[in-house]
């Protein structure tokens, strides 16, 4: 295992293209940073704070960002497998197109978010906050969103099939045209008084 990098500042560097393979960044800031096409295999970022990086069609495989911070970054086209992000912020980033498969998303804020047409499957979303986000048309399939905060979400034309939408007050999102499977509906039946005989 490489050493860490450790408190580093980096500005406006061009990481177009970059391979980081087991790089570990810890407490490291990076501002204006072009990561755009960059592949992170392995790769971990702990506590890091991101500001306006570019990560547009870059690839994310088993990497991890955790308790970090993105403001006003681009991941237009940026895909994230098997990836941990758990207790991370995205605070005015642009996250369209976005594809998310597997990997552990928990306790990531993401209130507000445009999430209009964002594939997340199969990935672990416990707690997340989505309050207010815009998942219209988006497909959210497989996801655990045990404890999710959801009030006031738009999730209109999404397909929610397989994911746990025990948090989910029905009442309270935007749900027109929104997909799910015959288990959900009797969950979601349930929450709304309904007793099924």
């Amino acid at each position: 295992m490489p050493e860490p990098t450790e408190d580093t500042t980096f500005r406006h560097e061009d990481w177009y293209a970059e391979e980081l393979v087991d790089r570990h960044f810890v407490d490291c800031e990076f501002f204006g940073v072009d990561l755009t096409e960059a592949v992170t295999r392995g790769a971990t970022f702990t506590g890091c704070t991101f500001g306006t990086v570019r990560f547009n069609a870059s690839r994310h495989v088993d990497s991890a960002f955790t308790r970090c911070v993105f403001r006003r970054c681009n991941f237009f086209e940026a895909e994230f497998t098997g990836c941990k992000l758990v207790g991370s912020t995205f605070d005015q980033c642009d996250l369209r197109p976005l594809t998310v498969e597997g990997g552990d998303w928990s306790f990531v804020a993401l209130p507000g978010a445009d999430l209009r047409g964002v594939r997340l499957t199969g990935v672990r979303m416990r707690e997340v906050d989505l309050t207010g986000a815009n998942l219209t048309g988006a497909t959210v399939t497989g996801v655990d969103l045990s404890a999710a905060q959801l009030h006031r979400a738009k999730l209109g034309g999404a397909d929610l099939r397989g994911s746990d939408l025990t948090a989910l007050d029905p009442t309270t999102v935007e749900r027109t045209g929104a997909l799910i499977d015959a288990e959900q509906a009797v969950l979601i039946a349930q929450a709304l008084g309904f007793r099924l005989g």
